[in-house]
């Protein structure tokens, strides 16, 4: 008999918290929010992007939790059930094919940066940042075995199922990604005050400059907000399937989406002070993590084993986010199939790596083909029906009785920004990524975003 998602069910509020925000805190967290805010005019940027946490990634966020308990089943089937109980069309569930099949494209790319991750983190434990050319990297066949090396890992704490895969990991790892960020930190703080470096990036974070801002610094922000959160992959519709009756939606939304932004802000207060030391053009783009940081590394007392502390918080990182990206498809298949659970793993796994090695060998299959189907159309396209489902489709008393804990004015809230400003902020952003990668930005520059 096929599995049911809906069967299983969160151990405690700790294990799906620390879940949640371990799939939602990501490579994008370490590494695509300090240069995208260094290419954004730094503060200004960082305002922007907490208001768009707050307005627009917590209510999707929120929506996807609901919509994941209501039916207790996989992406798809949670929208086509939440549909039907709307007494709205099954083909609702094309919602949840889209945000599915966005994730599992993001995890075939996601896992070749995390093998590199590892490499980087391996090399540095080992002294080896300050060769030439680093052991554990530097050619094709070592990209191919890195990014084995983690789909296997991913695949193993995966066929393990929730309790005994998902929630043990995540448990233990969590704890450690928080405690090691904050002790770099720490360490970057200190060692910065003499050359005057840490108050040069607390002011780049802190101290805003509107000036720089134009609508080009909106778009940025409301895409790494709404991307940073993790919704719109069917990652939180499936978590919030194994969420009790008795969980609160909107306070475990508030919890995980704060969570995120902090642990954005201190990576940022932990890698720019570094930069600024060393002089590093904080707008570097993401040569910033792989060029830039591992240079600076080599050249620092103890730098080896910092930079090594570094990318294996980023390991973390990119795990539990990874392992709520396959999770996300195996609870699917596991939903409408008579395999075991293990043989979904390792197949979907099997498949990941496959497209994720082309990847390896061709950045233009990564970047043109993989990364622009996935993060450019699939994930805001994804984004956008489910605010139109949530916010038109889906009736408010039924809404309203998957949040019954919230405030009235909470979900007021809610569903204002549903309803009307979500559709419309993540539209804006679909339409214009999709004009700046195929019609050369014509709307951009009519708009004087580029």
């Amino acid at each position: 008999m096929a599995g049911a998602v809906g069967h299983a069910q969160w151990s405690s509020r700790f294990a799906f918290i620390m879940a949640a925000v371990g799939s939602a805190v990501g490579l994008g967290n370490l590494w695509r929010f300090p240069f995208q805010t260094g290419a954004n005019g730094g503060s200004a940027f960082v305002i922007i992007y907490i208001a768009c946490v707050a307005f627009i990634a917590l209510p999707v966020l929120m929506s996807e939790f609901a919509i994941g308990r209501h039916a207790q089943k996989s992406a798809v089937s949670s929208t086509r059930k939440m549909a039907q109980d709307a007494g709205r069309s099954a083909n609702w569930s094309f919602v949840g094919w889209v945000c599915m099949a966005g994730g599992f494209l993001v995890l075939t790319t996601y896992s070749v940066i995390a093998g590199q991750v590892m490499a980087f983190s391996a090399a540095g434990f080992a002294g080896g940042f300050g060769q030439e050319s680093m052991p554990f990297s530097g050619s094709n066949w070592w990209g191919l075995g890195w990014h084995a090396l983690f789909m296997l890992i991913t695949v193993l704490i995966v066929s393990q199922g929730l309790k005994g895969g998902i929630e043990r990991v995540v448990t233990i790892l969590m704890p450690i990604f928080f405690l090691t960020l904050i002790g770099l930190t720490i360490y970057a703080v200190i060692t910065g005050l003499e050359s005057g470096a840490t108050g040069e990036a607390f002011a780049y974070l802190f101290r805003p400059d509107f000036s720089q801002v134009d609508g080009g610094t909106f778009v940025s922000a409301l895409g790494q907000a709404f991307f940073s959160v993790g919704v719109a992959s069917a990652i939180m519709i499936t978590y919030g399937s194994y969420l009790t009756r008795d969980t609160n939606i909107a306070s475990s939304g508030i919890i995980i989406s704060s969570a995120d932004t902090l642990v954005a802000l201190i990576a940022g207060m932990m890698i720019f002070p570094i930069v600024f030391a060393f002089g590093v053009d904080p707008a570097a783009g993401m040569g910033l993590i792989f060029e830039a940081l591992p240079n600076v590394f080599a050249g620092m007392p103890g730098g080896n084993f910092i930079g090594g502390a570094f990318f294996f918080l980023a390991f973390i990182a990119a795990l539990t986010s990874s392992i709520s990206l396959l999770e996300a498809t195996v609870a699917f298949i596991d939903e409408h199939s008579d395999f075991g659970r293990p043989q979904i793993a390792w197949l979907l796994g099997g498949f990941a790596f496959m497209i994720g090695a082309g990847a390896v060998w061709s950045s233009d299959f990564a970047g043109q083909f993989v990364d622009v189907l996935s993060g450019e159309i699939l994930l805001p396209f994804g984004g956008f029906l489910i605010a139109v489902f949530v916010g038109w489709v889906v009736p408010k008393k039924l809404l309203r009785g998957e949040m019954q804990h919230a405030s009235n004015g909470m979900f007021a809230f809610f569903h204002i920004m549903m309803r009307y400003i979500v559709p419309f902020a993540v539209g804006i952003v679909l339409l214009l990524g999709l004009d700046a990668r195929f019609t050369g930005g014509y709307l951009n520059s009519l708009l004087g975003l580029g």
